[in-house]
């Protein structure tokens, strides 16, 4: 076995995504406590912050570190399941992007008003567009996995032409993991250096804050465009059907939707992850249907 399938191995294989799930629990868990615990001491006055945050002023906003770890292991889950299944991976980025808006209902939970003037505060409004759009992508997430609930088969009873083609996923799936992972390292260390500088000029520390809930992730699906558009011209080698074209260009459009929807705020920012998910589920769908219509025609 050569230094490559080695590494195939240690990041594709079940046994390994056990592993890394049971490590990122206990690091998810180790990071409540000790965030609990500074806020507790910026509390009880013996940290003194020189800056402002929610993150460290309210024991709610402490779920906040948690998620962001489980995050990271759905981004992992996500290139795992790129050689199963392309529905599956997809179904992923759609979880990624729930998980996102749930773990900035955490964030923001701090700055709720609970007052009769509850649809005149930005805050308390953005709280409501969160919950109404978790519900309605959990619904919508609920449908596509639905959609694509298939039988697995064993990678050697499948035509070649389709063992190729997982093979070559499995080399995307595995040149992607050390990209995430130098993509994470470099946007958490840029992220810290703005946020070093605000705090000498105070200047960057109010947007530093409000854009730590796209940190990584806008660049993030950035690189799954890509991977979506190289998933589509691979998977010409096994099939040229139509409707198999159109199932993978519209889950391009879906993730560019994704993407773009990290540059704006408010309403427009759930509207736009909604369509982008709803546009997934409607042309699996549509796929599904156009297989059947496929399948019972004739050849003369």
């Amino acid at each position: 076995m050569n230094a490559f399938k080695r590494y195939q191995n240690l990041v594709l294989t079940d046994q390994n995504k056990e592993k890394a799930e049971n490590t990122v629990i206990w690091i998810a868990i180790g990071s409540f406590i000790i965030h609990l615990a500074l806020i507790e001491m910026v509390d009880l006055g013996w940290i003194v912050l020189p800056f402002e945050s929610d993150l460290l002023t309210n024991h709610i906003s402490a779920i906040y570190t948690p998620f962001s770890f489980i995050l990271l292991f759905e981004v992992y889950l996500l290139v795992y399941h790129i050689p199963k299944s392309t529905s599956t991976y997809i179904a992923k980025q759609y979880e990624i992007i729930t998980l996102i808006i749930i773990r900035r209902i955490f964030k923001d939970l701090a700055n709720l008003d609970l007052s009769i003037n509850w649809f005149e505060d930005k805050y308390d409004l953005q709280f409501t567009y969160d919950i109404v759009s978790t519900v309605v992508l959990f619904i919508l997430i609920y449908f596509f996995h639905r959609l694509h609930a298939q039988k697995v088969q064993p990678i050697e009873e499948l035509p070649e032409k389709i063992q190729k083609f997982i093979e070559r996923k499995k080399l995307i799936a595995s040149l992607l993991v050390p990209v995430i992972i130098l993509m994470a390292l470099y946007t958490f260390l840029n992220w810290s250096f703005d946020l070093y500088i605000g705090l000498q000029d105070g200047t960057h520390l109010t947007s530093s804050f409000s854009d730590i809930n796209n940190i990584f992730f806008d660049e993030f699906f950035t690189v799954l465009i890509l991977t979506d558009v190289l998933l589509l011209l691979f998977s010409f080698f096994h099939t040229s059907e139509f409707h198999v074209f159109m199932r993978n260009s519209g889950f391009i459009i879906s993730t560019i939707l994704i993407r773009v929807s990290f540059s704006i705020d408010g309403v427009l920012n759930n509207l736009l992850i909604i369509v982008a998910v709803l546009f997934g589920v409607l042309m699996l769908w549509v796929t599904k249907k156009y297989a059947k219509v496929d399948d019972k025609q004739l050849e003369v």
